[in-house]
Order: structure tokens, then sequence, then C-alpha cells
């Protein structure tokens, strides 16, 4: 029976998944979802899916039927979300409407510790697809928006300014870089076999880059080529093919960090 794999639609996740799922490589057979993240979050605590990209900051929400893999994921530098505000910028953040893309991110996790050093002002959130955020803001809807992925090379095109840089913040403050998305898998499953066949799908793209541009930008909703290649070189990393003892630390600090603040659970699942 085929895997149940799901993955965003953004050039990062379509880039490394492509051979595998295209049967360029050696790996189990997979069925493919594309899902935004904040449903990839909800859909695994509820025991959805396969094999799956999700947030580090929704691994503590995890149960032990699942494993953290350490290869496929989303972890670097220089690559963390972005605050912006319309126009009109933003006074103050006390009593700030903000748009967030999920409340188990680790965009919004780093919101939150950014939050707490300024002394914990408060703010009204809503949930809304990453997708539609800067449109919001732009409206007037909301007073900011959390953003991630490619809207920190976009989000100029819609009039919007940068309130913080929340992966300069966290890498100043920390020195670590900064754990976006995470690959899980069922704990039954032959997570050494999906390992393999995930680094051997980036390995792939790695070598041969033509043979997925068409599919990464079929999927890249609307994208320009630029943002998609400066989205896969920012994206894509080292870090995608092992954490790494750096990458273990960067996740042990967010998440036991954010747990001994009351923020997440304790992370019951290892990490590899």
């Amino acid at each position: 029976m085929a895997l149940h794999l799901a993955h965003s639609p953004c050039p990062n996740d379509t880039f490394i998944y492509h051979a595998w799922t295209s049967g360029l490589v050696e790996g189990p057979a997979t069925r493919l979802t594309f899902a935004d993240i904040d449903v990839t979050n909800s859909a695994c605590a509820r025991g959805e899916f396969d094999v799956a990209k999700v947030s580090y900051a929704a691994l503590p929400h995890l149960g032990d039927e699942w494993r953290l893999l350490p290869a496929g994921g989303a972890l670097g530098r220089g690559c963390g979300p972005l605050v912006l505000t319309g126009a009109k910028g933003l006074n103050a953040l006390e009593g700030a409407k903000i748009a967030v893309p999920s409340d188990r991110s680790t965009a919004y996790l780093l919101f939150n510790l950014w939050l707490r050093e300024l002394g914990g002002p408060e703010v009204s959130v809503e949930v809304v697809p990453f997708d539609q955020i800067m449109p919001a803001v732009r409206e007037g809807r909301f007073d900011a928006g959390l953003v991630i992925h490619e809207a920190r090379f976009t989000y100029g095109e819609y009039g919007l300014d940068k309130l913080v840089d929340l992966g300069e913040w966290w890498e100043s403050s920390t020195g670590a870089p900064i754990p976006l998305g995470a690959i899980v898998a069922k704990a039954h499953l032959d997570t050494e076999a999906i390992t393999a066949a995930i680094r051997a799908s980036l390995d792939y793209a790695w070598a041969n880059p033509e043979a997925s541009r068409d599919y990464v930008a079929a999927h890249a909703q609307e994208m320009s080529p630029d943002v998609c290649r400066q989205h896969i070189e920012l994206y894509v990393n080292e870090f995608s093919r092992d954490l790494g003892d750096e990458g273990r630390t960067a996740i042990e600090r967010l998440l036991g960090g954010a747990a001994e603040l009351g923020l997440v659970p304790q992370l019951r699942l290892a990490i590899p």
C-alpha cells in the first residue's frame, strides 16, 4: 500500500520531493496530498497521513505514534518569519489585531517568544491562510501580519513594511538556526527507508535541477521564476539532508525553552 505523504505546494517542498513522488529514485510508493502546514499540523495531531511536513512547533502536540525524521525539513539561517504592517504603520502592539498562518507554527511560537521579550503586550490573533495574509493587511483588515515563505521576497509589492524579522531576532538572541518545518512519519513504518528515499530525492534534485523545474512552477501559486529560485536557495540546504548536531541543538533550544515558559507541552518525540 502506498504511503500517504502530505506536504505544501511551496517550491522548497516540491523541489525536495519531486524525484521520490515521481518514481525517479528508489523508495516506498507514495500517494501525495498537497496541504498547507496549518492543515498538516492539526491532521497529524489527529493521526492522519503516514508521512507529513509539519511545523517544529507542532511536534510537542504529537504523540509517540510519530517519529521525527532527520531529513526533508526546513531549518536554516536568514529564513525566519516576518511581522509586517500596512502603509500607516503600527504605533503600538497593544490591542493590535494580527493575522497569523497557524497557531501551532514555528512562526507563531517565535512571535510569542518575541512578545514575551517585549513585556507581553495584549494582541488579538486570527489564523488566516498564509497566501491571504498580505492582501488582508494591505486592505486594513488587520494591523499586522505574521508571514512566512516567499513573502519575505514579495511584501514590498503589497506596500507593506517590516516591523521585525523574527529570524534575525532569534539568531541574534541564541546564535542558533531556525527550526521551521519538520518531517514526521508514523512510528510503525520503515523510517530508515523513508529517510533514505527523501535524501535520494533531494540529491537527485540538486544534481538535476531542470528535472523538477516545470513541476515546481506548476504548484508555485503564480510565483515568478526568480522568486521560486530564491525560495529554494533559502529553504533547501544541508539541514534538509541531515539535521546534524547544530540542527538538533536548535530544536532542543526552541522547544525546550518554549516548554519552560508554558507555551508548548514537553516534547515526547526523540530527536534523531
